[in-house]
């Protein structure tokens, strides 16, 4: 059992390095080609990359007969174009974010998503703990400091990153209610082609994109697309198998910690002190969201995400 955890440990913390340095990623495709049709082409990659995946699952699996098929079949693409316009809402504020904010800012904003979904899930009559409510006043305090302005104004950048964090967590309810009722590979891949398409889409209303442009993107968008969507979220999948709930919300809190560290060494930003404090109580908030509900039992039954 301790080998098992030592193995879900390390698959989720380079889960949380690649999509922590895909903000980097996301940051430098962007010298070349415009956000949707970066963020296009990388859901397109991350879709073709689970195709073998699902293709082995499919072979594990009985034959189901031709009447049920065709049931399950419609009700997936029913499902995943729900959750691919849900991840295209958040996918594409995130990525127009970047433009106007440094990747380690965008990661710890996105990052708050985890403080969000439990305080959502308050309106369909999910109960929380004490652990929420403090993570969330450490992750308010945070954010004031990281990104509000001294005239009190909150940076643009900033602002689309955070409505991006609220839509993350509706994607992260919707996808807790959907995936009991499918396969959750199949439901990925359909998820990861609604939201490539419909980004293609509004590229070519709103972009301009030459082969060279996408040629010169190319290192950005294999990393943001066949590893950010495609193999670590198949890591995520594989470590969940038999992960310590505890070392799974530290490991996975650090992708925030990973994108200001990649933002640096690559990109040479650098955050001021006020700055470094915000990212702290963040992530302190985070953490506090995170573990609370592991570490301290409930009394009664409860509803918690956690």
């Amino acid at each position: 059992m301790q080998a098992r955890h030592l193995k879900s440990d390390l698959l989720f913390l380079l889960s949380a390095t690649i999509w922590g340095f895909a903000f980097v990623a996301q940051r430098m495709g962007m010298d070349h080609v415009g956000p949707f049709t970066f963020n296009g082409i990388r859901f397109l990659l991350g879709a073709l990359v689970l195709v073998p995946f699902i293709y082995r699952s499919r072979n594990d699996q009985p034959a189901k007969t031709d009447g049920i098929r065709p049931i399950q079949n419609t009700r997936l693409l029913a499902y995943g174009s729900l959750a691919g316009l849900a991840i295209f809402s958040g996918a594409s504020l995130q990525q127009v974010g970047l433009v106007y904010t440094t990747a380690g800012k965008a990661g710890f904003i996105t990052g708050l998503y985890v403080v969000i979904v439990p305080i959502m899930g308050l309106l369909w009559g999910q109960r929380t703990n004490p652990g929420t409510w403090g993570g969330a006043l450490l992750a308010a305090a945070g954010m004031y400091l990281l990104s509000v302005n001294e005239d009190f104004t909150i940076a643009f950048g900033d602002l689309l990153e955070l409505i991006g964090a609220v839509l993350w967590a509706c994607h992260i309810h919707l996808i807790g209610w959907l995936s009991p009722k499918t396969d959750s590979l199949r439901l990925a891949f359909v998820q990861f082609m609604v939201c490539a398409m419909a980004s293609l889409v509004t590229a070519v209303v709103f972009e301009t994109a030459a082969v060279g442009d996408i040629a010169a993107a190319a290192l950005p968008i294999i990393y943001g697309g066949a590893l950010s969507v495609g193999v670590a979220y198949t890591l995520q999948v594989v470590a969940q198998r038999h992960a310590h709930p505890a070392h799974a919300a530290i490991l996975l809190c650090l992708e925030a910690v990973f994108a200001a560290v990649g933002g640096w060494l690559i990109l040479g930003e650098v955050m001021s002190g006020r700055g470094l404090m915000g990212c702290g109580l963040m992530f302190s908030g985070m953490l506090l969201s995170q573990l609370y509900g592991l570490v301290v039992k409930p009394e009664g039954p409860s509803g918690s995400l956690h």
